[in-house]
């Protein structure tokens, strides 16, 4: 039966939609978020337990088969959250929402930066955690949102937070890794090449959100001069479906953010056509988006792997507990300095701890960036060097590729516990707001 449903993508995920459905009613009788049954059952699923999503290359039913389903999940989120940022809505929220989306990613930034600091002693490696901080999961917030049909300032808010904030924290990434590698160069003895390329670093994240907000502007205003001559919501449904599906395939290719582009065209819809047209767009849209949600986050479930947990080692918890400070801590601030309404200042804070795929994927760009670093001869003889002069020295604070190894698990155990948590954590935050009914 089990090797039956590994070479049987169908069958597989046929039953994973129908398990997932009663694991998700499971889990709201224990007023839990629905997608916690969901990842529940994904983590049964993966290679923590069953293994029918096994990881093995030239298996079909392995998950990198699934990775589409994953990116169309994400997809749909990002252009969801652009449909809500209607630039009315943010008018009345006022200058509270960016000061809260600057405080709270520099806050996370400088204050995981600044423990693993104290704990490590190694700024390339306190900067590297730092970079990863303020990157937040956008989709199990939306999830939370949708699935007990929240309303409200503070709804409006969580929207506008996880949807601009991953645009900042890859700014954030580009300039802190930059700075990370020039240091780590700096302790084996050596210096980066020059000017040009630590340049190059930093511009390149800017360049890849202006390449964003350039596809998803064209492609949003490409979409609404079709859907403007569509009367039915199912036509709409298959031109944003067909739309989305494009901008995350362009997305891919040019290796951009697939959430800010999409989110673009969600923007450029809510700002540019009549709200019975955006109706007509999003009502069957919320339609299918609990289906997405399902096989989204019990894919993201049977990637988690619960032998990763201890691993997390001290450094993992104080990560943990830095970063869910610092977002909470600079939410605080933010919403301070913004003067917002009370009950977005207590309870933002909450809502935005979801981590997964934007911070797994970063913590990826570091790893092929330090693997291409320790293959330079210069480089290799340095990291020998230093380990000779410097044998008490653990190689996780001068070895490249110690390093995105240390990161990577550790990221990788940390958003098991973000992703379980945050969704939890936003339900709460809703529920005290009184933005959703007590279940």
């Amino acid at each position: 039966m089990t090797e039956l449903l590994q070479q049987t993508p169908l069958l597989l995920v046929g039953m994973a939609i129908l398990l997932g459905f009663y694991m998700g009613i499971g889990a709201k009788r224990l007023r839990l978020p629905s997608l916690i049954g969901f990842m529940a059952l994904g983590v049964m699923l993966g290679p923590s337990l069953f293994n029918l999503f096994p990881e093995e290359a030239g298996i079909p039913s392995s998950l990198h088969h699934f990775s589409f389903i994953t990116e169309m999940a994400l997809g749909f989120v990002a252009f969801t959250i652009g449909a809500e940022l209607s630039l009315n809505n943010l008018r009345r929220l006022g200058k509270g929402i960016i000061s809260i989306i600057f405080a709270e990613s520099f806050t996370a930034f400088f204050v995981v930066t600044g423990v693993l600091f104290l704990l490590t002693r190694n700024w390339p490696v306190s900067l590297l955690f730092g970079a990863l901080a303020p990157a937040s999961a956008p989709a199990g917030t939306v999830a939370v949102i949708q699935e007990y049909k929240a309303k409200g300032s503070l709804t409006k808010a969580l929207y506008a937070v996880v949807g601009f904030d991953d645009g900042l924290a890859i700014i954030i990434f580009g300039f802190a890794a930059a700075l990370a590698k020039v240091l780590l160069l700096n302790t084996l003895g050596l210096h980066e090449e020059g000017p040009d390329s630590v340049l190059h670093m930093v511009a390149a994240p800017v360049l890849e959100i202006g390449a964003c907000l350039l596809v998803g502007t064209v492609m949003g205003f490409l979409f609404c001069q079709i859907v403007r001559r569509l009367q039915h919501g199912r036509d709409m449904l298959i031109i944003a479906f067909g739309t989305v599906l494009v901008a995350c395939g362009i997305a891919a290719h040019f290796h951009l953010s697939l959430i800010l582009t999409n989110m673009v065209i969600g923007f450029v819809l809510v700002n540019t056509r009549k709200p019975a047209t955006v109706h007509k767009v999003m009502a069957p849209l919320q339609e299918i988006m609990p289906l997405l949600f399902l096989l989204f986050f019990c894919l993201a479930g049977a990637h988690l792997k619960v032998s990763e947990l201890p691993k997390l080692g001290f450094i993992g918890i104080v990560y943990i507990a830095g970063r869910t400070a610092g977002l909470i801590l600079g939410a605080r601030i933010g919403s301070t300095i913004g003067h917002v309404e009370d009950k977005i200042k207590k309870y933002i804070g909450l809502g935005i701890l979801s981590q997964a795929g934007v911070a797994i994927g970063l913590s990826l760009i570091i790893r092929q960036d330090y693997a291409r670093l320790a293959a330079q001869p210069d480089v290799a003889a340095a990291i020998t060097r230093y380990a000779a002069e410097h044998p008490e020295t653990p190689a996780m604070l001068y070895d490249p590729i110690a390093i995105a190894t240390a990161l990577i698990t550790t990221i990788t155990a940390t958003c098991i516990v973000f992703e379980v948590v945050g969704p939890i954590l936003t339900k709460v935050a809703l529920l005290k707001a009184g933005e959703i009914e007590a279940t």
